[in-house]
């Protein structure tokens, strides 16, 4: 699980999924892309959050995981940790990166239908990709991670959104994407780490709040059916950019059928199910057309929402907003 699974909108993340948005930010700028090192802050308090924040996002499980021996920490539901999708801490490009993201917030999120701050951002990656709890806002974990991701976001302008940022639009299939397939590319690509069952392979024993050494793709210790992972746009962009490890955006390994057929695969397989998605998207105009869960508004099937082909549903969500707008 990851991984949560959610990223903050941008105008590539809401044109790439048919967000329907009310007016165009800036285009990502082109600056170089940071490399912040919270180690070489001076002593102090703020080095000593900023540390911390670091730690909950690199070894969640360890530190507010379902394992760890005071209970009442237990707020991770699943021994994922965030940078199981937001790679290398949060810092590396198109790999779901949180650099810049502290000055996105508050924005509009559509799952909400509503202005949302970091913090209820957060406590939304906690309940679905983490399959867990949300955090008291006063707590000193949650001052922690906004305290890191502040120190990520160094020097770039508010609402300024950075190329890198999300991970690269995919190209569409004009066919659905084939689970069948994905499980071959699956046993090609992916099994050696995830292992043959997509359980993943433990840092320790079970018990032992070590965490993964490769994440579960699946199963009970995985993301849940309300996270942004279990999107089929969101992961087969993010598997390609990313996936198998050590691959960059700039050199992706899987070919693009490959990548849409293995997360059709990996979303096909059981996970933990969030109660209450009827409730997402309450707006459904703004539903995005991969959202694997009714009800919508376009007439299209479930399985297309699952699977694609995506570009008929993202006609008609274009199509509705422009006579929306008349």
């Amino acid at each position: 699980m990851p991984r949560l699974g959610d990223i903050g909108p941008t105008l590539l993340a809401a044109l790439a999924l048919g967000v329907a948005i009310a007016a165009a930010p800036a285009p990502p700028s082109r600056a170089a892309w940071p490399t912040p090192d919270a180690d070489a802050l001076p002593a102090g308090p703020w080095k000593d959050a900023v540390l911390y924040g670091r730690a909950l996002f690199s070894d969640t499980s360890t530190l507010i995981g379902p394992e760890v021996a005071n209970a009442s920490m237990r707020f991770a539901g699943n021994n994922l940790s965030c940078q199981t999708c937001h790679l290398k801490g949060g810092t590396q490009k198109f790999g779901l990166p949180l650099i810049g993201v502290y000055g996105l917030f508050p924005t509009y999120i559509p799952r909400e239908n509503e202005v949302r701050t970091l913090e209820d951002r957060i406590e939304g990656c906690l309940e679905r990709s983490m399959n867990g709890r949300p955090l008291p806002i006063d707590s000193r974990e949650m001052k922690a991670m906004l305290a890191y991701l502040q120190f990520l976001s160094t020097d770039v302008p508010v609402g300024r959104v950075l190329e890198g940022r999300g991970a690269p639009t995919l190209p569409l299939l004009s066919r659905a994407a084939n689970p069948e397939r994905g499980a071959t590319v699956f046993l090609e690509r992916c099994a050696a780490c995830h292992q043959m069952n997509g359980l993943g392979m433990r840092k320790g024993p079970a018990g032992s709040a070590a965490g993964y050494l490769f994440p579960p793709l699946w199963g009970p210790d995985s993301f849940n059916d309300g996270a942004g992972m279990h999107r089929l746009i969101v992961s087969a962009s993010f598997i390609r950019a990313n996936m198998p490890l050590g691959t960059t955006h700039a050199a992706p390994v899987l070919s693009v059928d490959d990548a849409w057929d293995v997360a059709a695969f990996m979303n096909s397989r059981p996970r933990p199910a969030r109660s209450g998605l009827d409730r997402d998207y309450p707006d459904r105009s703004r539903k995005p057309a991969d959202a694997p869960f009714p009800p919508f508004l376009d007439g299209f099937p479930l399985d297309q929402h699952r699977l694609g082909p995506f570009q008929p549903i993202l006609d008609a969500t274009v199509g509705r907003s422009s006579r929306r707008g008349q």
